[in-house]
């Protein structure tokens, strides 16, 4: 059953929660995608997989914008020069896509929330550990090892990210650093690549699922807020950097705990 009661609310409303949460993700080099599904089922009343299907939306719609903006700080010919690691990532990551997908839509609603609701707790732990990988270290594995890691890694990625609805780039990123020894920048770059078409793979298996139209009944409200999460995101990269890390993403990572707790109950 479609929810109905987010039209009643403000496009003011709907814009300012948007824009709060990309700036939030911006701060981080991140969408916020992780800060907007909780908004969407605790504040404007969406179902578990509503929520999710509208999340993949809105985020499909920042990555695309994200990615030929970065080509100013990483040009697209770097990003070129590794595609043999995108394609090990999307190796695994278009699989766990399209099964995490499938896996959301059968899950009954209050089973979903309760995942939905852990994988947060791990999105919070992403962002307190992951965000103090060091740059340009050295892969530690190499060849068979290394493509076998990576596709796996892409899997889980490519689950989390279709369950969450999010493009998935504090996993990403991370695992760009650590398993392949990038630049924290070119895997910013890289992340997005991976991302891309990860999101397109599960947004396609959900579009088979009923509860797809919920992205048809809510056109008005998925553009305003998309286009309020772009400011954000927007605003938040203009204060990258500004604002001390030391603090900001215990602070944020509070944040999801918190939102994981409530998602839970609502289930």
């Amino acid at each position: 059953m479609l929810s109905e009661s987010s039209e009643t609310h403000s496009p003011f409303a709907v814009f300012g929660s948007g824009a709060v949460i990309g700036t939030l993700g911006g701060l981080i080099g991140l969408g916020g995608a992780e800060f907007r599904l909780p908004l969407l089922i605790g504040l404007f009343g969406f179902g578990a997989l509503e929520a999710v299907i509208l999340n993949k939306a809105m985020s499909l719609i920042v990555v695309a914008t994200a990615l030929p903006l970065r080509t100013g700080a990483v040009p697209f010919s770097s990003v070129l020069s590794r595609w043999d690691v995108v394609l090990t990532l999307l190796s695994g990551s278009l699989a766990g896509a399209w099964f995490g997908a499938g896996w959301a839509t059968r899950l009954q609603s209050r089973t979903l929330y309760r995942v939905i609701a852990v994988l947060l707790v791990g999105i919070a732990a992403a962002l307190l550990w992951g965000h103090g990988v060091e740059a340009g270290r050295s892969a530690s594995l190499e060849g068979f090892a290394l493509a076998l890691a990576g596709a796996l890694a892409g899997v889980g990625i490519g689950v989390v990210a279709a369950v969450l609805g999010v493009a998935g780039g504090e996993l990403l990123i991370p695992t760009l650093v650590l398993l392949f020894g990038l630049d924290l920048k070119l895997a910013g770059s890289l992340s997005l690549a991976v991302s891309l078409p990860t999101m397109v793979t599960s947004f396609a298996r959900y579009s088979r699922d009923r509860s797809f139209a919920v992205i048809g009944a809510q056109r008005r409200f998925l553009a305003v807020m998309a286009l309020g999460s772009l400011t954000g995101v927007w605003l938040g990269g203009l204060l990258l950097g500004v604002v001390p890390a030391a603090w900001l993403l215990p602070a944020l990572a509070a944040i999801l705990a918190t939102s994981a707790v409530k998602v839970w109950r609502h289930g």
